[in-house]
Order: structure tokens, then sequence, then C-alpha cells
């Protein structure tokens, strides 16, 4: 079975052409036998779809080597949000090899104030998932999948699951010389980010609002929470040095949501709305989260997103049901790429806004979601700006990066990978 998808996949680059049935699904399509005839056959063969769908049922995988090792990184400078201070990155980096010699790369993001695990946790755990990988047969895509979902399950190793399953899916992709973003859809192979500014300063804020402005950033992300009158010094600050910019306010749970309304009230008498207001209130105040989307959209125009409160697919029902935000944020280290993909496919038809974003991670991490993106093209908020606060890049190849803008190649995969020597 392999043999056959291998063969099949060497034989479709002069076949492939871009297919969207409507804007939900986007797909390549492989028409086997069909002729380049301007007057369509009565009866055409039904095309094969290369996707991830059809993956999942079509290609085997039989796994050779894996492993996964610590990925420690230095910032720029120290990250401040409302709930925690990072001093460096400290992930973990995982390689799967197939019986055919092609590897995909994946990385598990850790901040433990949001991803249930530590980085200790989250290599003892994929290495785990390595060594049953390493054990199995040849199976499908889909059942090696639901087997790494029943070792790592949930939330609790979410962002583990989701390093092995990009490190998975990135090995197929490249088996079948095709890069992640026509593989989620291939509606575009460039993205424009926003950046964050953390927790600082006024002065601090001026000189990074500017700094981002020189390199053509015109949304910024600006973190608060921590105190509400610094808040308000802080936009004013950057709102000096930067008049044009767009703002993401992200408080990630630390207002109560009176203080959240009150921010709010603050700007608009400032003359400043931000695009997009995130996580205002804890995650488990669904309550003060309805109250403050509602206050947000109805009085100002300005949309709410859940982050730390969208951590399931039931967590996205009970936002629905309720009408308690009108974006979700899709992480792929809070939910895995299986559970992100359930939850696109959830919100497109209930009116909900999606944001891509991300912990604190490499290009490994950032290139995969970037890819998974850009592919599908619906999602309003790009926030994938952290491997440009890292002090260093340990990824070769991968995504282009000019200021703002990314833009993914047709290289296999994501294109990204380590030497392993480099992160001993």
């Amino acid at each position: 079975m392999l043999a056959s998808n291998l063969s099949l996949a060497r034989s479709i680059q002069d076949r492939l052409t871009h297919t969207r049935n409507s804007p939900k699904n986007r797909t390549f399509t492989i028409r086997i036998g069909a002729h380049c005839n301007p007057v369509a056959p009565p009866r055409p063969p039904a095309p094969v779809v290369l996707g991830l769908g059809s993956l999942m049922e079509t290609f085997a995988v039989e796994v050779q080597r894996a492993e996964s090792r610590a990925l420690d990184v230095p910032l720029v400078a120290p990250f401040t949000i409302a709930t925690s201070r990072l001093e460096g990155v400290g992930n973990v980096a995982v390689r799967v090899e197939l019986r055919n010699g092609c590897a995909g790369w994946g990385e598990a993001p850790v901040l433990p104030s949001v991803t249930a695990e530590d980085q200790g946790t989250a290599l003892e755990k994929a290495r785990e998932a390595c060594e049953a990988l390493k054990r199995s047969p040849a199976m499908g895509l889909g059942r090696a999948l639901g087997e790494i979902a029943a070792i790592l399950p949930g939330h609790e190793f979410a962002s583990v699951r989701a390093g092995v399953e990009m490190a998975l899916i990135d090995a197929v992709a490249n088996s079948i010389g095709t890069p992640l973003w026509k593989l989620f859809g291939g509606a575009s192979n460039t993205l424009t980010t926003d950046i964050t500014i953390p927790i600082v300063s006024p002065a601090e804020a001026a000189d990074l609002a500017l700094k981002y402005r020189k390199q053509g950033f015109q949304t910024l992300k600006l973190k608060v929470g921590k105190d509400l009158k610094a808040d308000i010094e802080v936009l004013r600050a950057i709102r000096a040095v930067h008049p044009t910019c767009s703002f993401i306010l992200d408080a990630n749970e630390g207002y109560k949501s009176s203080e959240a309304i009150l921010v709010l009230d603050k700007l608009h008498e400032m003359g400043v709305t931000p695009i997009l207001f995130e996580q205002p209130v804890h995650r488990d105040d669904w309550a003060g989260l309805g109250h403050v989307s509602r206050i947000a959209i109805g009085k100002y125009g300005i949309s709410v997103a859940a982050d730390e409160s969208c951590r399931s697919l039931d967590d996205v029902k009970t936002i629905v049901k309720g009408n308690l935000a009108n974006v979700i944020n899709i992480k792929l280290a809070k939910l895995g790429v299986l559970g992100a993909l359930d939850i696109i496919e959830f919100a497109r038809p209930h009116d909900l806004d999606l944001m891509i974003g991300g912990m604190v991670e490499t290009r490994l991490a950032m290139g995969f979601a970037g890819h998974l993106a850009a592919g599908f093209g619906c999602f309003k908020f790009i926030d994938l700006d952290t491997p440009l606060l890292l002090a260093e890049d340990p990824v070769f190849g991968g995504y282009e990066v000019s200021g703002a803008n990314y833009r993914f190649s047709n290289a296999r995969g994501h294109g990204g990978f380590l030497h392993w020597d480099n992160i001993l």
C-alpha cells in the first residue's frame, strides 16, 4: 500500500490542479486518466483528492525512527504577560522518519501558565509516543494519529500531541512531495502577522512600537491585564509613535469583567478602537466573558476572542450556545492538530471568526501553523509572531520572512528542520 501511494504521489506533479468546490472546502484534485479536451466528457472519472482527509484513509505509514529532544532558545528580552514571565523558550522538538526515508519535524511548545505540560513532562510523554510509533506495524495515517491521541489524550497532553502530530503529518507531506499549505487546501501561500508588545513600561512600549512601525507592522498585539492604569498609559505611548496602527488587546485572563469594560470606555475616550479584545477575563468566568462580549460588540463594535477559555471542541460548543465570544483563537499547542481541524470545521457554519495563534515557539511550530492558516484561508486574525522575538533561530529552511509578511514555498512539508547536534 505504501509503495502504491508513493507511486501515485510521484505521478501527480504535472496533473495537480487547483479546485475550489466552495469557500469552505478548498482541495487539490488529481484527475487520473482525464484528457485535456475543452469539451467535458459526459461521465468523467471521479477525481482522487490529495488532501489530509484523503491521506488519513489511503496513506500507510511505517515509522523507522522517532525521537524527541529539548529545544531551548533565548528570547531577545523577557516576555511578560498577565499570568507569567519568560526568560527563554523551553520547548520539545520531535523528529519522525518513515521507512521510505522521509522525515518530518514538529515542536511541542511549553508555556506552563497555558499548556498543562512543563518541559520535563513534555519530554517524557514525547519519548513515550515516539517509542510507540517505532513499535507499531505499518498502518493508515488516520489510525496512527488515533493511537497518538490515545497515548496523549485531552488538554493535559495537547502540546506534546501537537508536536508529534506535526512531525507525522510533515513526514507524510514530504513523502508525497507536497507543501503543507497545499495539503491544507491551497487557498494562499502568504500571511501577514501582527507582532506582540509584552507588558513593559510606557517608554519601552513606545520604543518597540516605533521599531515595529519601521519594519512594516501595522497591527500591534498589546499584552495587558496586570495594572489597569499602566495599561492605559502604555496605549497612549504607543499611539503617540504609531498613530495609524491597529490594536489587539490581550489580557490573558487578567481582568475582571468590570475592569475590561472600563478599559474599553477609556480607549473610547482616547479615540482608540481595538480590532480585537482577547481573553479579557479568567478562562472559567463564562458569565464575565459573555458580559464583556455583549458590551464590546454592542456598544463599541469590538470583537472579543476566547483563547484560554477555548481548550476543546466542547468549549467552543459552550461559547456558541451562550453567544459568549465572537472569535475563537486556535492554537495547536492547546488543541493538537486534529483538534484544531475539528474546531475549524465546527466554527465555520456557526458565524464565528477565527484567529490563529501560538505560544512561544520557533519557526518549526509556527511554520506548521502558518501553513495551516494559509492553506485554509479562513482566519481573520493572524498572530504568528513569536519566532521574531527569539534571540536565535535554530530552524533551517522553512518559510521566508519579510517584516510582517510570511511566504510559504513549494518545498515539501513545512520545509523547516533542525540539526540535532546543534540542540544537544
